[in-house]
């Protein structure tokens, strides 16, 4: 089968090709796995963070990908979630111990033996994968596959980050960029959250705009200050420049949600800016966003469908997995990136 391969950690601003398109041998399921052919996959900021060697533990070669939608093709041993033919979608969880403490309390993401799609074990850029059935999950009609890709990752971890958020109607809520994931908030507190007043802060006017035309009441850079003190904020920045100006704009007893899986170094000289008094005095909260769990994307779906959250997406071939890539690099970014697999 076809699938794009990074085999090892490279700078992509010297290197714009990562990943090698290669063929493999076909995976054939295990006990209590499926296989899925692959129809699409999303392209995701984790995968920057893989190639750039910012995720630690990653052992190469491995075909990256966790935003995977296709049809069940095979069945091993075991199995009776789902049949032959039935559209399903794979998403960064690919497996949990099931006993451990964290698992026992619904907290798999948090889990030691946590393994990642695309990271731990072969992802969707690629025409076959093999996943335990316990984390496919049933995608429902109402959302095409280049539709329903991006709701695996960016929808779900997005959905995660307004759980731990504390939201209640009526919040004024911030957002930290406006990438795929933020698209998907501001789509989701929109509907759940309808008295909320919803503020964006991103560093292109494109972003911007595209905020204010989903129902942002404001739409700022992330150095302005926002003109209200906002109850919470959601950031899915890489970097660590929006985490001081949110705290900034947080009112007291406020909670910032980081959801990004690693922070960039370059810029990371701006916490010696952080000052005790201005950014996390009167109770002010920080959580981060690790992982998510199978309850996560199956909620999220439900939600989505009943909202009609669909995102706007980007579609490229499976060989321009590197175009996709870069163009996500370089923050040429409106909606979500998807790959076209079959």
């Amino acid at each position: 089968m076809k699938a794009m391969l990074l085999n090892g950690i490279s700078d992509l601003k010297e290197n714009k090709f990562p990943l090698d398109l290669v063929d493999i041998p076909v995976p054939v399921p295990k006990d209590n796995q499926v296989r899925i052919k692959i129809s699409v996959c999303g392209v995701c900021h984790t995968e920057l963070d893989e190639i750039e060697g910012r995720i630690a533990a990653m052992e190469f070669p491995v075909v990256p990908g966790h935003q995977v939608i296709g049809i069940v093709d095979k069945l091993g041993s075991g199995t009776s979630k789902f049949k032959k033919g039935d559209r399903v979608g794979v998403a960064w969880i690919y497996s949990a111990c099931g006993y451990c403490e964290f698992c026992l309390e619904g907290l798999e993401n948090l889990c030691d033996q946590f393994l990642a799609t695309g990271k731990d074990v072969n992802g969707g850029y690629a025409e076959y994968m093999v996943v335990p059935e316990k984390y496919a999950h049933k995608i429902p009609d109402f959302f095409s596959d280049t539709e329903a890709a991006p709701l695996l990752c960016a929808g779900a971890i997005g959905f995660r980050s307004v759980q731990l958020a504390k939201i209640k109607d009526g919040d004024n809520v911030g957002l930290t960029g406006f990438g795929a994931s933020g698209h998907l908030v501001l789509k989701m507190l929109r509907y759940s959250f309808p008295k909320a007043r919803i503020y964006v802060f991103a560093r292109k006017e494109e972003e911007r705009s595209f905020a204010k035309e989903l129902g942002a009441i404001w739409a700022g850079d992330t150095s302005n200050a926002c003109p209200e003190k906002l109850d919470s904020i959601i950031d899915t920045t890489p970097a660590w420049k929006p985490v001081v100006e949110a705290l900034a704009n947080l009112k007291k007893g406020g909670r910032l949600v980081i959801n990004a899986i690693r922070k960039e170094e370059k810029d990371k000289s701006v916490l010696q800016n952080l000052n005790y008094q201005d950014h996390l005095w009167m109770e002010k909260e920080i959580k981060s966003v690790a992982n998510l769990t199978a309850r996560d994307v199956e909620d999220f779906l439900i939600l989505a469908a009943k909202a009609s959250i669909r995102p706007k997406v980007q579609v490229y071939p499976l060989e321009e997995a590197n175009k996709a890539l870069v163009e996500l690099k370089e923050r040429h970014i409106i909606g979500a990136k998807v790959l076209k697999i079959s």
